[in-house]
């Protein structure tokens, strides 16, 4: 199972609004620190999901917080594409369903705010792991 949205290109509807927001409340773009700390206690019959978010951020992220993201598990990856302040955040996530994958994955981010303090989430794809 594969989900996936590229936001900020038009106003959501309620309906996609209300399909991005997690269990707590929070809309996925917005990261849910909930669900990642919740991910991070999952027990091992949780399912996997493969995770990629793509953001923007207004100041560059220095080169060592970019090799740095890996210590903190979960197979987390943090990349910068040839584009100038466009990042992609990628992971393993243990939860229930893919928007509390991606909440969870950008939960990091806002728990981690001394990585990148500012950021806009512009794309999202959460993928089901069948060997996690």
């Amino acid at each position: 199972m594969t989900e996936s949205a590229v936001f900020g290109a038009r106003p959501q509807s309620q309906a996609e609004a209300d399909r991005w927001t997690c269990p707590h409340g929070r809309h996925a773009t917005q990261g849910c620190v909930t669900c990642y700390q919740a991910g991070a206690g999952a027990d091992a019959t949780s399912p996997v999901w493969e995770v990629a978010v793509w953001f923007t951020s207004a100041r560059p992220i220095p080169i060592r917080a970019l090799h740095d993201v890996h210590r903190h598990g979960h197979h987390f990856s943090l990349d910068q594409p040839s584009t100038p302040l466009i990042f992609l955040l990628t992971g393993q996530v243990r939860a229930a369903q893919g928007v509390e994958a991606v909440a969870g994955l950008v939960g990091f981010l806002v728990q981690n705010r001394h990585i990148v303090d500012e950021f806009t989430v512009t794309e999202v794809r959460a993928v089901h792991s069948l060997t996690g």
